[in-house]
């Protein structure tokens, strides 16, 4: 969906372990670490592998727009001691008032909840006020399949999805959370 007013600014979505915040030019570095790993990369739709030099900061960029159909959060650690991005986590907009969560996390931090914790914070905060999201996750992580059900999202269907870091069209299993209506 494509929007050409300008968004209110994110919110900074809190929790015990983690704040989930707006991205930050400084934190570069850290999303190339972990977004560079061929992991993490291909088990997204859009990360490239290699990534090539100024994706990262043309996302920083993109997510810090005033007009922007996605609102992206670094799940930073650093009220916990941990590092100041564990991974991301997005609101894709979409017609009638339904939003697409997206997330990844570095792999030093896989089956730790981290990934569940930061879905389920940002669905309680709804900062969209969305009535419904949905999901979409590969077939063959089925540990992200999980964070979802965990969350109580509700399996729907399957579909497929171009993958940049394979080169290839992966299967899916799309959810949906119905939050109000």
């Amino acid at each position: 969906m494509s929007l050409d007013h300008e968004i209110d600014p994110q919110p900074v979505v809190q929790t015990e372990r983690f704040d989930l915040r707006p991205l930050r030019k400084s934190d570069v570095g850290l999303i190339e670490m972990h977004a560079g790993d061929p992991r993490v990369a291909k088990m997204t739709s859009s990360i490239p592998h290699p990534l090539p030099p100024g994706t990262t900061e043309a996302l920083i960029q993109r997510s810090l727009a005033p007009v922007r159909d996605e609102d992206i959060w670094a799940i930073d650690g650093t009220k916990a001691q941990g590092p100041e991005v564990m991974g991301l986590i997005s609101l894709e907009r979409m017609d009638r008032n339904q939003s697409e969560v997206g997330y990844w996390v570095a792999p030093a931090f896989w089956n730790t909840g981290l990934a569940s914790e930061a879905v389920e914070a940002l669905v309680n905060a709804n900062p969209l006020s969305n009535e419904t999201m949905f999901a979409s996750v590969f077939q063959d992580n089925p540990a992200s399949a999980r964070v979802l059900t965990n969350c109580g999202f509700e399996y729907i269907g399957d579909a497929e999805v171009f993958c940049v870091a394979r080169n290839a069209t992966v299967p899916t299993w799309t959810y949906i959370k119905k939050l109000r209506g």
